[in-house]
């Protein structure tokens, strides 16, 4: 099968596609037939192997045919003994890893029914960051009606599942991004937006209960100011670092605010509750960019590049 892949770290120039060979279903997997993925920022980490622990996922010194992407839409092409949930010819969209590729194998329960109401390139968008933003707020964030809410990167991949999801719970929301994506985060549902490259959003007078910070350009002292006293901080951005995170445990242990990173470990549950929102209108994938497989180099560069708005998608040439 085509895949894309990367066999040595660097720009997007590094990744190619090849011939290799297909994945063989296990007793607890589900093969998916890819029509579409979506490259995340965990990605474009990869292909760069930054920060440095991502090599020992990737490929340490350097990768071999590393096959790249973790988030897929198809069609389910075969079961293994014990899926009971699905069965070849459901249109399926998934978490997995080695998603740019003709064929992925993913463990059952990271697997759900593709919305009816949506296209294999807007089920290719949602897993990996509509997933973080729903933990990130539900879970890790115990968002409440009536509360509010702070994103950072409102008009990225996470950031624009962020804004829905958010105000879907009920909370009043805030979002924070460039001058071109003002009104795109307002049509998301934000209350307030901030234009970063106009005002300094740190210096406001809001207070808020949470603030997902997509971004990582502030410190912990500017997010504390604006933290309710019992508010929650919740830094998710990969170009951190451990000493980030080390540093987030310590502070978040000696004041009334929370703050601490936070690992987003799905459950099937979480997939139901995200297709409910998606099939009621209240959450719609943004797309920014669509690419054929044959220009993933392209695709990878834009994503590094530019301040996408949403996500970009890959399709699969079979």
């Amino acid at each position: 099968m085509k895949a894309i892949v990367q066999n040595a770290y660097g720009s997007p120039d590094v990744i190619e596609i090849k011939e290799v060979d297909k994945p063989e279903v296990k007793d607890n997997e589900v093969l998916v037939r890819v029509t579409a993925a979506s490259i995340n920022a965990g990605d474009i980490f990869s292909v760069e192997g930054s920060p440095w622990l991502a090599r020992f996922s990737v490929g340490f010194p350097k990768p071999k045919d590393y096959i790249l992407g973790w988030d897929a839409a198809g069609i389910v092409e075969a079961v293994g003994d014990k899926v009971t949930q699905f069965k070849p010819g459901d249109e399926v969209y998934a978490l997995c890893s080695g998603a740019f590729a003709e064929f992925a194998c993913v463990t059952e329960d990271l697997v759900a029914a593709k919305p009816k109401n949506l296209t294999f390139e807007q089920a290719a968008a949602i897993p990996s960051a509509a997933l973080t933003a729903l933990l990130a707020l539900r879970t890790q964030g115990k968002l409440k009606e009536g509360q509010k809410v702070l994103i950072n990167g409102a008009s990225g991949g996470v950031g624009t599942f962020s804004v829905q999801i958010a105000k879907a719970l009920g909370a009043e929301v805030t979002g924070v991004c460039s001058t071109r994506n003002v009104e795109l985060v307002r049509s998301l549902g934000a209350e307030h937006v901030f234009d970063y490259k106009k005002e300094d959003f740190t210096k406001s007078d809001r207070r808020y209960d949470l603030i997902l910070d997509n971004v990582g350009s502030r410190s912990f002292a500017d997010y504390r100011r604006m933290l309710a006293p019992q508010g929650v901080h919740l830094p998710n951005t990969g170009h951190a670092g451990m000493s980030y995170v080390i540093k987030a445990y310590i502070l978040s242990a000696l004041m009334s605010q929370h703050l601490a990173p936070f690992l987003a470990e799905p459950s099937p549950e979480d997939f139901g509750f995200l297709n409910e929102l998606i099939e009621a209108g209240k959450v719609k994938p943004v797309i920014d960019k669509v690419y054929p497989m044959s220009m993933a180099q392209e695709a990878f560069w834009y994503l590094e590049k530019e301040h996408a708005q949403g996500k970009v998608v890959i399709t699969i040439e079979h």
